[in-house]
Order: C-alpha cells, then structure tokens, then sequence
C-alpha cells in the first residue's frame, strides 16, 4: 500500500553551520506555528491521517472497550487541611478528576471545585494546589488546553467560593502559603512579545519569585527572588513546617542538583517588603536537596551529595559549615530512597525502591532508626498523605493489574496495622486471567536491564505473540508498575503482552543508573531498548514483525532514534510528543532545561554526539533491499509548550520525502496532530479514549491483528 503524503516546500538553502559541519534545515518554516504554511501542512496531514485512523479494521470496537473498561471509579488519597478532609474523584468517564470536601473522614463529601463546568469539552484542568496553613484559603492553578501556562485562583474555603484574586504569566511554579495565611510564594514569567497561550515557541527565561498578598492586585505582588545575570534558573520557595522559615531550591536544568537558600522570617518579624534576605547554604550545582522538615534550625533534607541511591543528611542553620552535616539515614546499600515525608510523633515515613518495585518504612525523626516495614505488594506507591500535625497516613497502591488500593493507618496506635481505606475496582477486568513477571536481561555492553513483562496466564511462547514495547530512559524517571487500561486492552482484545525495560537514563537505580543514559551516553538507552527487543525475540514472546514500540517525550526520542538505528526490529513504532530535533530543541519553550540531560549543539564535542543520534538528522533509507521503515505514527498536540509540535512536524516531512519514493516502503508513515491539547498533563477523559482507540487501531491494522471478545 503506497500513500500519496503532501509535499511541502523544502528550502534546500537553510543552511546552519555547527563547528564547520554544515547541516541542512529544510523545513525550518514549521518552526513558526501561525504561517499559513504550517496550518496548511498540519491540516493535509490530518486528512490523511484521520480517515485512515477511522477506517482501521477494529476502529469501533476498540473504542467501545476502552471507553467501557474506563468507566470506573478513581479516587485519589484523602488528606487533611484545617479541619476538612478533601480528595479527588472521578465517576468513571468524567473529563477531569472533581475535588471533594468533607467535614470528617466518615461525613458526606460535598463537591467543592469541578473542573468540568470550567470548560467546553473538559479542557480546563487543575495544575498545582494550595492550601493556607489553616485551611480556610485555596489556591489553585489552572491551565487551558494542555498548556503549561497557568492561572492561579483563590477560594474561601468555608463558604466554597471564589476570591477576586488572579494571577498570571504563571508557568513551573511553586504555590507556598505563609502561616499567618496573609499570602503565598508562586513564580511567573516577565511579559514577552507576541502570545503566551501554550501555542507559542519563544523560550521561557527570567523567572522570579512574588509573593502575592492575599485581597491586592497581582501588579502589587512582592518581587522576592531573581536572578539577572542567570537568566534560565528557576527558584521554588517552601515555607517550612514551623513557618518560621522559607526555603529556596534553584534549579538550571532538569539534572537533580539545586542551590540552597533560606531566610528566616523571623528575623524580618515576618514582614515580606521586597527581596529577602537570602542565606546561601549552598551556592554550587553539585548535588540535590530537598526539604523534609526541621525542628527549629536543624533541617532535614533528602540529598544525593556522595550518595547516588540518596540519603539523609541533617544541617544546623545556625552553624551551617558542611563539617558539621550529618547522615540521619545513610544510603542504602541497593535500593533508591525516591521520597521522605515527615509525620505524626517524630516519625518518617520514607518510600524506596527495590528493584523498580515500591518499599515504604516508617523511621524515627530524632536519630533516623528504622521502626517498621509496611506491607506491600509488588507494585508502586502512587499516592501518599501525613503530615507533622496530622496523626494519621494514607497511602495508594497500584501495580500492573491493580487499579488501586488505599490504606489508612492510625499513628496514635502501639501497633500500627494499615488497614484498606478504599479498593478501586474496574468492571468486567479479573486480574486473577493475567500474571506480571519481571526478568533481567544484558544489554549490548553486558548491563543487566530489568524488565516487567504482562500478559495473559497460560499462553505459549511459540513467538506469534504481538509485544507492546514501552520505554523512557531519561531525567532521572523511575517507569514503576502501573494500571493502565489502555494497554489492558492490548493484552485482552489481541492476546498481546506488555514489557517495560527500565533502560539506564531513568532513576531506577539512583543517579549512577542516570547518569549511564544522559549527556555522551545516551546511547546506551537506544542499545538497552534495542537487546530488550531482542530478548523478546529470542525466548519466543514474539517476533521482530509483531513489536510495537511506544514512549512519548524523551520516550518519543528514544522509539524514534531506534526506528532509525534498527528499522528491521520493529513492526510499528508510535512516537508520542518526541524531541526529535536534537540540534535546536534548546532554542525553544523550556528546552534549555534539558541540555542537563542531552548536552547542547552549541558545544563542538556535544554536538558531535547529538548529531550521531539526533532523530531528525538521521533519516535515511535502510539500507538492505528487503528492509523498510515499521509502521509509524507520531503523535503531537497545538498546545504542546512543553515539546514543541515542530519536532514531530520537520521529523514526519524529512521521513515522508526521504520514502516518499521507495518501492520496498509500504507500511505507512503518518502523522496525528491533536488541537486543544497540549503535552498531555491535564488531558480530557474523552481525548485520552479517543487517542488510544486511533493508536491501537493504528496498531492492530498495521500488524495484521486479530479481535478476541
């Protein structure tokens, strides 16, 4: 089947030059979202895509499944503020999640903000959430249409209502109420000329750090942090437990490493004027530190410094030279120490991981002693609620085949005994037919790589079975157990089977295992993905033709750069919102962030490794005469600030024209750009079904699957 694919104009005189390499732009004309050009491009592209989209073989039914097997009842953890306790919840088809408040854990739950009424077609979503120490004020950022542009807003809580108080420019912000319940910390962004709606590709530089009074206009807003001379830092404040402190965590890039500052506001007689006073505990990027809590000025803090797998160090602010640091929690000897969270009684509760597999124990504040273990299954934590004042925990299970399950445990108690708050149960789905194994397999340079692996009990390995080969490897992201009913469907509806490989790049093994996929590594994330592939292969779970290979983001990156390196061992490829543009992904909304992880062009020994992987860069014919590109379909959305669409734009161009031609290419190589959609935080129920019933059809068409009821 060859696909007659629009031609767009390529300007074959857009020429870079990068360390006297000369490299050719072509279409370097998408770049710019509002030229007539681009809009023509996006929508011949659409009229191909979406009529192939709808008349795949098992369009119908599998929307009809996915949207019957996601009608079920998701609840997130309750926590308490004040004296209410609120949790998020959604009937089952609900675009976005509602907030429900109740007077106590056994009282009636009343809504108390949805969402829902906020938009046409459920594009309004809740991004970040505060509320004042007491409890009676909320604050809570908006964001329309996917974008990562937020608009925060005020509500008095008792009365469930609106405060005039708005904020804008409002974009990777932290949200921190001061005790006394008078105002809250947040970040925004100067103005820039031309749009700020989630549309646009300038770069987002020069954040500062207000504090807005509560009952003033944001033009009063109080400027407390900026930083001039380092125009892409970014400062979240935190106001400590006691609320006698605000601590400051800059960050440059996405590389888990910070500058510490504090300011005792105390001192200041708790009066914000105009830029504090700020303390430097630590004026270097050497290493992470994370607030936990304090007990007046000896802070807790979670931190990597000469502890890859993390730990727990202790500083006395008022005598503050690192030689008086102490541990409170070494680092383990194997697992990663993911996140700390103070609690009732000088107690912790610390989340590990094992393995890639969640491990929650409970320790002591004062001397750090471990106190007890909870049970868990294998799986992840996915939510968690306690503070100090609190004297109770909630915490949310989830694995591959458990949708969810919330425990609570009463902290007054001698013996503490976790008991189930809530179990989510998902209609017609019996986990009992399914099993999840997880093996470890070499990589090309002999690394073990681990690897979850779903599918239906019984079936033989006879390597007819089609493979959903996800992955992401990078930014220090551990990829845990999860419930996912898209790819449920995939196992139930084609006899189908999940595998996850935790490539190097992510966090599953603390910094080390980052560290092994970034920057001149970042190879070894295209090889593990690769050898999981051929691990499939050789013990029978499948064959090259019947792999599907998905991420998106960095994931989207990572299928494409392989589609590209090994075009043979793949039958279908879907890259979602990829960074695909390695030479330029720097220049545009918050990439410069990401040079932490990726190196940048602009240095002549980066740029000589991005260029040998760059997904854009190294489209070109495969070379054997029998071997094409799989079957790919890019996904991108308008309101993608986040990864810009011009990446999947210039990338599916480049591929078309450089197949366009090909006899031996005959799988298609297409392109589905969403509108009202961003990078997908906040994405509406609907647009989610409808996506995964155009990727699995997309799937199923291309490697000749077969429905099973």
């Amino acid at each position: 089947m060859s696909m007659k694919y629009p031609q767009p104009r390529r300007n074959e005189g857009s020429i870079d030059e990068y360390h006297g390499t000369k490299i050719c732009d072509p279409y370097v004309w998408m770049e710019d979202p509002d030229s007539e050009e681009t809009k023509a491009f996006v929508k011949a592209q659409n009229d191909i895509t979406l009529p192939y989209l709808e008349k795949c073989k098992y369009h119908q039914n599998l929307n009809e499944r996915l949207t019957e097997m996601w009608d079920f009842a998701k609840y997130t953890c309750p926590f308490k503020r004040g004296s209410r306790y609120f949790y998020f919840m959604n009937t089952g088809l609900q675009n976005q999640s509602v907030m429900y408040v109740q007077d106590s854990i056994t009282a009636e739950a009343k809504v108390f903000l949805d969402p829902n009424k906020l938009s046409e077609g459920g594009t309004m979503a809740i991004s970040g959430y505060a509320f004042s120490e007491d409890g009676e004020y909320f604050a809570y950022g908006l964001s329309a249409s996917g974008s990562d542009w937020v608009t925060i807003k005020f509500m008095k809580v008792s009365e469930i209502k609106d405060l005039p108080d708005v904020l804008e420019r409002v974009k990777f912000s932290c949200m921190s109420w001061t005790h006394d319940g008078k105002g809250l910390f947040y970040n925004c962004y100067p103005l820039q000329e031309g749009k700020s709606d989630g549309t646009e590709t300038t770069s987002n530089i020069h954040q500062k750090l207000k504090y807005h009074v509560l009952g003033t206009p944001q033009s009063e807003d109080i400027l407390c942090a900026e930083f001039p001379e380092n125009p892409k830092w970014m400062g979240g404040a935190e106001v400590s437990d006691d609320g006698l402190y605000v601590v400051l965590s800059i960050s440059e890039g996405c590389d888990p490493v910070n500058r510490l500052y504090y300011c005792d506001l105390n001192k200041l007689e708790f009066k914000i004027e105009g830029l504090l006073p700020w303390v430097k505990l630590v004026d270097t990027f050497e290493a992470e530190y994370e607030y936990i809590s304090n007990v007046e000025s000896t802070f807790t803090f979670k931190t990597n410094l000469n502890a890859p797998r993390y730990k727990l160090i202790n500083i006395d602010v008022q005598n503050p030279d690192k030689v008086n640091w102490k541990d409170l929690v070494a680092e383990s000897s194997i697992d990663v120490l993911e996140w700390a969270s103070c609690v009732y009684s000088d107690k912790m509760v610390l989340g590990y991981l094992h393995d890639v597999k969640s491990v929650l124990q409970l320790h002591s504040l004062k001397n750090g002693e471990f106190l007890m273990r909870f049970p868990l299954d294998v799986g992840s934590v996915t939510g968690f609620s306690g503070r100090k004042k609190d004297t109770e925990i909630f915490y949310q299970f989830t694995s591959f085949l458990t949708s969810g399950i919330i425990y609570h445990c009463d902290l007054t108690k001698d013996e503490l005994d976790p008991v189930v708050f809530r179990e989510i149960s998902v209609k017609g789905f019996d986990p009992a037919l399914y099993q999840t194994s997880q093996v470890f397999y070499s990589s090309k340079d002999s690394t073990k790589v681990p690897m979850f692996i779903v599918h239906k009990k019984g079936i033989e390995l006879d390597g007819t079975h089609p493979v959903w080969l996800y992955g992401y490897g990078g930014f220090n992201i551990s990829i845990t157990p999860g419930f996912s009913v898209s790819r449920l469907v995939f196992i139930r509806s084609f006899g189908g089977i999940l595998a996850i490989p935790n490539i190097r790049g992510g966090g599953e093994y603390g910094e080390n295992w980052h560290k092994g996929g970034c920057l001149g590594n970042k190879q070894n994330c295209f090889d593990d993905f690769q050898y999981a592939a051929r691990f499939l292969i050789e013990n029978k779970y499948t064959s090259a033709a019947k792999i599907t290979i998905n991420g998106g983001s960095n994931g989207g990156l990572l299928v494409a750069a392989c589609a590209n390196q090994q075009p043979n061992l793949f039958g279908c490829v879907v890259a979602q919102v990829g960074v695909l543009d390695m030479l330029k992904f720097h220049k545009f909304t918050i990439g410069h962030a990401w040079t932490t992880d990726f190196g940048c062009s602009d240095k002549k020994d980066e740029f000589d490794w991005l260029i040998k992987y760059s997904p854009l860069h190294n489209i070109r014919e495969p070379e054997n005469d029998d071997v094409q590109y799989p079957s790919m379909l890019l996904l991108t959305a308008d309101h993608d600030d986040r990864v810009s669409p011009l990446h999947s734009l210039k990338f599916i161009a480049e591929l078309q024209e450089t197949m366009r031609n090909v006899k031996k290419q005959t799988k298609p190589l297409l392109i589905r750009i969403d509108t009202e959609a961003g990078h997908g935080a906040g994405k509406p129920t609907a647009k989610i079904i409808q996506e995964y019933a155009d990727i699995l059809s997309f799937v199923a068409e291309n490697l000749g699957l077969e429905w099973s009821n």
